[in-house]
């Protein structure tokens, strides 16, 4: 069922990943072409396995998609899926080296035009255990709701100056379309900035304010 929550426009401000090294990973991200959506910071923070969120990409086409998983996979990324079509489009998955998931997708099943390097949104889909509690939770902490499908998924508004979109998924859905396992344990190595103050959601996703907030 689709619903809209008004509240007040709290948003992300900044999407920080978390990284063993900040200069192999801007010279990645650069190569990948998401440079400008991302901030990079160094940590040791221990990670294994899934680290339970991924950043997509929408863009306009198949060429396009194929454009932007071929330079993240010259510039070191690992393959998860390859691309290929699908009921809702054609897209595909690739690992940064830093251990990042991206995936590149689009709704068009054709090009109608030619490949380009523009990316239409960019997503931060957090993989939690229960959505309808993280969206109440988020709720609460000021974000508004832009589309909700019960317990399944849920999408918030994003302020204009905000790099990305934030959506919530569930943990195990996440994982299966991602062709991962759904376990891991240790640090997300991501953290949010935000309008509004720190805080941490019920899944252990870290939020700081944003300078000047």
């Amino acid at each position: 069922m689709d619903m809209t929550i008004t509240a007040s426009n709290t948003s992300i401000a900044s999407v920080t990943l978390e990284v063993a090294d900040p200069e192999a990973a801007q010279r990645f991200y650069t190569a990948f072409g998401v440079d400008a959506h991302i901030r990079l910071r160094a940590s040791e923070a221990p990670s294994t396995g899934f680290r339970g969120f991924t950043m997509a990409l929408t863009v306009s086409g198949p060429a396009t998609v194929n454009g932007f998983l071929d330079a993240a996979i010259a510039a070191g990324a690992t393959v998860l899926k390859p691309a290929a079509k699908s009921l809702w489009g054609y897209g595909g998955v690739v690992q940064a080296p830093d251990g990042t998931i991206w995936k590149v997708a689009t709704a068009a099943k054709k090009d109608t035009g030619p490949a380009t390097r523009e990316i239409d949104e960019v997503v931060l889909l957090l993989g939690v255990e229960d959505v309808k509690a993280s969206k109440q939770f988020y709720v609460g902490q000021g974000l508004t709701v832009a589309k909700s499908f019960g317990g399944k998924y849920a999408e918030f508004a994003s302020g204009e100056s905000s790099p990305v979109k934030l959506a919530l998924y569930k943990r195990r859905g996440l994982a299966k379309d991602l062709g991962v396992p759904a376990d891991g344990t240790g640090s997300h190595r991501i953290v949010l900035g935000n309008t509004a103050g720190a805080f941490a959601d019920p899944d252990g996703y870290a939020w700081e304010a944003e300078a000047g907030n």
